[in-house]
C-alpha cells in the first residue's frame, strides 16, 4: 500500500503544514520545494504518491506531471492549487493526474483522495499478479528442439486469422499450444474461450456452443449465450473434437461457412467472428476412413496442422519442466519449494511418461505434498510404480480420520487408472465402472482438476 508521500510546492509553510498532518496520519513524508528537486527526489525517493502543486516558478506542475509519467513505474500524482479552474482540472487529469484538489487543501478531502490512491495501488498490484501467474500458466516450457520447432510454427500461425487443429497425445499441452497461438494473434486482448467435447453430453454441445432460448427445452428456465458469442471477435478452443457427435460436426460445418447461427430455440440468426482451434489425440484421417468424422469438416478445421510433441520425445525438457512445476506447487500451496536430489531427476528423466507433461505436473505436485525433505529417487519410484502394482493410497499419509484415508486411497485410484488411460475420462470411467459424470464429479471433490493442470491438452 502507498505510505511514501512526496509533497511538492514553492510556498514553505504550506509544505511544514501538510507534512506534519501527512505525518500523524502516519505517512511517511518527503518534501521538494521547486520542480526540479522534485524530479530527483523522485527518481531517489520512488514515492507512492506525489501532491503536486501546479504553479511553480522554476518548471510548471503540469511539466513535471508529464515527465513523471514518463517513468515506466509512475506514482500516483494528486494535483493542487490555489487558482483551480475546471479547465486546469481537465489538463491534469488528461496529463494523468489521479486526482485535483483545491487550496487550501481540506485534509477530509486529501485524505480520501490518497485512500483512492491506495485501492488503485492495490488493483494494479493484483492485476501485475495475476498477469504474472497467467504468463508462468500458459508459458511453454522447454528448449529441446520438438519444442524450438513446435514455437516457430506457432509463431508463424499465430499472426494470420486461419484455422488451426493441434494433433497430440493426452496430456501434451494442446491448450497451451491453442492459448499461445491466441495470444500472439491480433485478437489478443480479445476473449480466448474454450470448450471441452468429451466434458459435455452429446446432446448439450448444441446449446453449449450457440446458446438457447428460455423454455427451448426442459430445463432452460433463461435464455443463454453459447461459446461462439462469448468467443466474438476473439478465439474459441473446441478440444477433443473428435468426440463430437456427427449430427452436431454438420452444423458446425455451417458456422464456419457461414459465420453465422441460431441459438438453440431461437429464429434470430446471430453473426460472429472467431477464430476457431480445435485439437484432438484422434487419428482425424481414421475417423474420417471409419464414417465417423466428416470429411469436409476435418478439411476446414485442418488449414494450419500443429502436432504437440509427446514429452518422452523431448526428454531434454524435463529438468526445466520439473523446475515449473516446483514452483508453481509451492506458490498455489503456500509452501517452500523442495530440493529434487540428482537420482530423483534420472529417474524422472527415465520415465516414459504415457501420460505426458500432465503426468509429470501432478507427479511433482504430489511429491511437493506428500514427500518431507527433500525429494530422492526413492519417494519418485513410489510414485512411478505401473498402475497394476502400485498399492491404492500407498503415498498417502497414514492416520488421522478414516474420511480423509479412503479419500486418499480414491485418489490414488482415481489418479492411476487416469494415467493408464492417458487422461481419457471416458475409458477412466469405463475402467472404474462409473458414470462419467459421477466421475467428474469426485475428481473435483478431490481435486483432481484436468483443466487446471499446467501443459493441459
Amino acid at each position: 500500500m502507498p505510505r511514501k508521500i512526496l509533497v511538492v510546492d514553492d510556498e514553505k509553510n504550506i509544505l511544514t503544514t501538510l507534512s506534519r498532518a501527512l505525518q500523524l496520519e502516519g505517512y511517511d513524508v518527503t518534501v521538494a520545494g521547486g520542480g526540479k528537486i522534485a524530479l530527483e527526489k523522485v527518481a531517489s525517493a520512488s514515492p507512492d504518491v506525489v501532491l503536486l502543486d501546479v504553479s511553480m516558478p522554476d518548471i510548471d506542475g503540469l511539466d513535471v506531471l508529464a515527465k513523471i509519467k514518463e517513468r515506466e513505474e509512475s506514482p500516483a500524482v494528486i494535483m493542487m492549487s490555489g487558482h483551480g479552474t475546471i479547465e486546469t482540472a481537465v489538463k491534469a487529469t488528461r496529463a494523468g493526474a489521479f486526482d485535483f484538489v483545491e487550496k487550501p487543501v481540506s485534509m477530509e478531502r486529501l485524505l480520501v483522495a490518497l485512500q483512492n490512491a491506495q485501492e488503485r495501488a492495490r488493483l494494479a498490484e493484483e492485476n501485475r499478479r495475476l498477469r504474472d501467474d497467467a504468463g508462468r500458466r500458459w508459458r511453454l516450457v522447454g528448449d529441446s528442439p520438438a519444442m524450438a520447432a513446435l514455437k516457430e510454427r506457432i509463431a508463424l500461425a499465430a499472426p494470420k486469422n486461419g484455422r488451426v487443429l493441434i494433433h497430440g497425445e493426452s496430456g501434451t499441452g494442446k491448450e497451451l499450444i491453442a492459448h499461445a497461438i491466441h495470444t500472439g494473434s491480433a485478437r489478443a486482448s480479445k476473449p480466448f474461450v474454450k470448450m471441452n467435447c468429451a466434458a459435455v453430453p452429446g446432446e448439450l454441445i448444441e446449446s453449449e456452443l450457440f446458446g438457447h432460448e428460455k423454455g427451448s427445452f426442459t430445463g432452460a428456465v433463461k435464455s443463454r449465450t453459447g461459446r461462439f458469442e462469448q468467443a466474438d471477435s476473439g478465439t474459441l478452443f473446441i478440444d477433443e473434437v473428435g468426440d463430437m457427435p456427427q449430427a452436431m460436426q454438420a452444423k458446425l460445418l455451417r458456422v464456419l461457412q457461414e459465420g453465422e447461427f441460431e441459438r438453440v430455440g431461437g429464429d434470430q440468426v446471430i453473426k460472429v467472428d472467431v477464430r476457431v482451434i480445435a485439437a484432438t489425440n484422434k487419428d482425424l484421417p481414421v475417423e474420417v476412413e471409419k464414417g465417423r468424422f466428416r470429411e469436409d469438416l476435418y478439411y476446414r478445421l485442418n488449414v494450419v496442422p500443429i502436432t504437440a510433441p509427446p514429452l518422452r520425445a523431448r526428454k531434454e525438457d524435463i529438468p526445466a519442466l520439473v523446475a515449473h512445476f516446483v514452483a508453481l506447487t509451492a506458490d498455489e500451496n503456500a509452501m517452500k519449494p523442495k530440493p529434487i536430489s540428482e537420482d530423483a531427476m534420472a529417474v524422472l528423466k527415465g520415465h516414459d511418461w504415457p501420460g505426458n507433461v500432465r503426468e509429470l505436473r501432478n507427479t511433482i505436485e504430489r511429491l511437493m505434498i506428500l514427500t518431507p525433505g527433500e525429494i530422492d529417487a526413492a519417494a519418485v519410484r513410489a510414485l512411478l510404480e505401473p498402475p497394476g502394482t502400485r498399492k491404492p493410497g500407498a503415498s498417502a499419509f497414514i492416520g488421522g480420520p478414516l474420511r480423509d484415508q479412503v479419500a486418499a486411497a480414491e485418489r490414488e485410484i482415481i489418479l492411476a487408472c487416469l494415467e493408464k488411460n492417458r487422461w481419457h475420462v471416458s475409458n477412466t470411467a469405463r475402467e472404474l465402472e462409473l458414470e462419467r459424470s459421477h466421475l467428474y464429479k469426485k475428481m473435483r471433490a478431490l481435486g483432481i482438476e484436468r483443466d487446471s493442470a499446467a501443459e493441459d491438452e
